[in-house]
């Protein structure tokens, strides 16, 4: 894959106000201006390698889907195109090029507004723990990778880099949010979910679950960040779901059972990725862009 690989932006003349574990946000003034690099973080670590292509695909599918749902909600997208960007960008245009996006300047709500709509990974801990997801009563019996008789929204906290998120209920984020933001954010998240997995399986793919985050923008609940993208979600191809065990995975999971496999300890710092397994996880991202949206990265 001849692709550049951004691991860091690197803008001097633009005022950089955070870095995430995979977006740097930089402050036009107006706006900001999020940039999607090929970092990758698996277990809140993050890897010393990029990944090919991934920024742009995340950058694409998010547009999609913001675009998708905006029926739903409004959305922080001002402008996904670098020439209708402020001028200051203009010299950094050829490393903005489809992995950028000018958005509205939100206060971001500090929960991870998680919906699982099948059953796998930090939930089914819990589930195997306690029977539950985030205080959420569960039918018995349920084994991996299992459809939910219908999706659940399961709420975390949202953790700096380096610590781990947690599952909590929906009485404790009402300490963080009040009641009726807490609803609408509730309510957003599972019907953005139930339309765009609907449209997924059109596309043959298995979205199981997914995390949204969500933000105050002139006193209204908007959508922000990023958006059903394989880094936030789990996507599944259907064609090869069965349950009752892990799944094959269009998302970053490949990376996961690699790490897994080698026993990776999940503290810094990362462990060196494979060549083949930088270059497959790029594949699966480009995949999933195409299965869902049709487009290609040329």
């Amino acid at each position: 894959m001849a692709q550049k690989i951004i691991l860091q932006s690197n803008f001097p003349n633009l005022k950089l106000v955070k870095q995430g574990k995979v977006r740097d946000i930089y402050d036009l003034g107006e706006y900001y201006l999020i940039v999607s690099t090929d970092r990758l973080s698996a277990f809140d670590v993050i890897m010393a390698q990029g990944i090919p292509y991934k920024g742009e695909v995340l950058t694409r599918i998010s547009s999609f889907w913001f675009n998708y749902v905006k029926d739903i909600i409004d959305n922080h997208v001002v402008a996904t195109d670098v020439k209708d960007f402020p001028k200051e960008c203009d010299e950094y245009a050829d490393d903005l090029k489809g992995r950028s996006m000018l958005v509205k300047k939100a206060e971001v709500i500090p929960i991870e507004c998680i919906v699982r709509g099948y059953i796998s990974g930090s939930g089914l801990n819990d589930y195997k723990k306690t029977g539950k997801i985030s205080g959420i009563t569960l039918p018995e019996g349920l084994v991996e990778s299992e459809k939910l008789p219908e999706p659940i929204f399961t709420p975390s906290t949202k953790a700096e880099i380096g610590l781990h998120d947690e599952n909590i209920s929906f009485s404790e984020a009402e300490k963080i949010i009040d009641r009726d933001k807490l609803d609408k954010i509730k309510n957003a998240t599972l019907a953005i979910y139930k339309k765009a997995s609907e449209f997924a399986l059109t596309k043959g793919i298995i979205i199981a679950d997914t995390k949204m985050e969500f933000g105050i923008y002139k006193d209204e609940v908007i959508i922000v960040d990023e958006l059903l993208t394989p880094d936030s979600s789990r996507f599944w191809p259907l064609s090869k779901y069965k349950k009752g065990g892990a799944q094959e995975s269009y998302d970053k999971q490949f990376v996961r059972d690699y790490l897994l496999s080698i026993n990776f300890n999940k503290q810094p710092p990362p462990p060196q990725l494979p060549e083949d397994i930088i270059n497959k996880t790029g594949e699966k991202y480009l995949d999933a862009l195409f299965e869902l949206t049709g487009e290609r990265i040329s």
